[in-house]
Order: structure tokens, then C-alpha cells, then sequence
């Protein structure tokens, strides 16, 4: 596991830097996957490898003044970046594994999680922390600012439907780990799965 870890922050701690200049386009989808989220007022999110903190002000708005915003990141140097882009203002930022959160069970509405699924080095323990951590009820969003087949096209490989975020394969991991799929959208622009905790 701990290999596993530095391998994750080795990769985007050669990336921290240049990450925002590397996917300049990307705000609109975080914003549009956050108010499908469903947050209100005084909510309490977590935006999980929230890496430089793109979707931190997106989800501030969303909660407003009273609610609490989370950005959880294994690899310092994202979490410098996010800082250096003023986004630590919207939330409190934690240097954490995703995989074992220091949260309480249930002390969250929901999690915001872009591009993290893939990165994870077990993604159903992974899932299954995430909803350790949400209430029954609350709400995932899994979110990738392209579709499946133009992440596949990107890396240069074909479109599987072994793929992790294949609806299928989705769908059953998600069950496993407590949550239940409500939403999905595998479009050319983006991909979007939302799902509601389950117990």
C-alpha cells in the first residue's frame, strides 16, 4: 500500500505545477457536476483528490458561508498549488489517502470526487471509505471532465468494458461498497456517475 501511495504522488508531483495550465478548460464541468450533486446550504462535502482544488469554490457556493468544505489530496504538492491558486479560502484542505479518511463515519453530506476512481490502488476499499464517511442518503459524485472513449483515445488504448467506469462494472462495485447508482452520463465532453448511500 505504501508503494502504491508513493507511486500516486510521484506522478502528480512531477504534474502539481503545470496541472491547471495542463486542463484549462475544465471549470464548466466541475461546476455542472457539482449542481447535479444536489448540496444545500449548510452542507458539509468533501472533494476527495481534490488535487489543485478546482472544484473547491464550485462547492463553497454550493454550501454557502455556513456549510463546510473538505479538499482531501495524498500529494503535498497539489495541495501547494491549490493554495498558491488562492482556492484554500473555500475549504479546509487535509493531506490524506482518500482510502482512510480521518473523518467520522457519517459526518459528511456527500463527496465530490474528480479522476480519483482510476488512481485508486484498491477502487472498491476506496469506494467503500467514501461512503464510511457520508450518511445514509448522502451523495457521490464520480466525475472525469472527458468521456470514457475519449480517455481511452487520450491514453491510446480501446475502450473496454473492463474499464472501471464502464456502467456495469460500476454499478456492481459501487453496490459492494454501500452506495447505489442513481445517475449516469458517459458523454464525449464528460463523464458523471451519481450515486446515494445506501443504509
Amino acid at each position: 500500500m505504501a508503494d502504491d501511495r508513493t507511486h500516486v504522488q510521484d506522478f502528480f508531483s512531477a504534474r502539481a505545477a503545470g496541472w491547471d495550465r495542463r486542463f484549462p478548460d475544465d471549470g464548466p464541468a466541475f461546476a455542472v457536476a457539482v449542481g447535479e450533486l444536489g448540496l444545500r446550504p449548510g452542507g458539509t462535502v468533501l472533494d476527495a483528490g481534490c488535487g489543485t482544488g478546482r472544484a473547491l469554490p464550485a462547492l463553497r457556493t454550493a454550501v454557502g458561508p455556513g456549510g463546510t468544505v473538505l479538499g482531501a489530496d495524498l500529494t503535498p504538492a497539489m495541495l501547494d498549488a491549490a493554495r498558491r491558486a488562492g482556492r484554500a479560502a473555500n475549504a479546509a484542505l487535509l493531506l490524506a489517502d482518500a482510502s482512510r479518511l480521518p473523518l467520522r463515519a457519517g459526518s459528511l453530506d456527500a463527496v465530490f470526487a474528480a479522476g480519483l476512481i482510476s488512481h485508486l490502488p484498491h477502487p472498491g476499499r476506496g469506494l467503500s471509505e467514501l461512503a464510511r464517511v457520508v450518511r445514509p442518503g448522502g451523495r457521490l459524485a464520480l466525475l472525469h471532465p472527458i468521456g470514457r472513449a475519449a480517455l481511452a483515445a487520450r491514453h491510446g488504448r480501446a475502450l473496454s468494458d473492463d474499464d472501471l467506469r464502464a456502467e456495469p462494472r460500476l454499478t456492481l462495485m459501487l453496490a459492494d461498497a454501500g452506495w447505489r447508482l442513481d445517475a449516469y452520463a458517459d458523454e464525449d465532453s464528460r463523464f458523471l456517475a451519481l450515486a446515494v448511500r445506501t443504509g
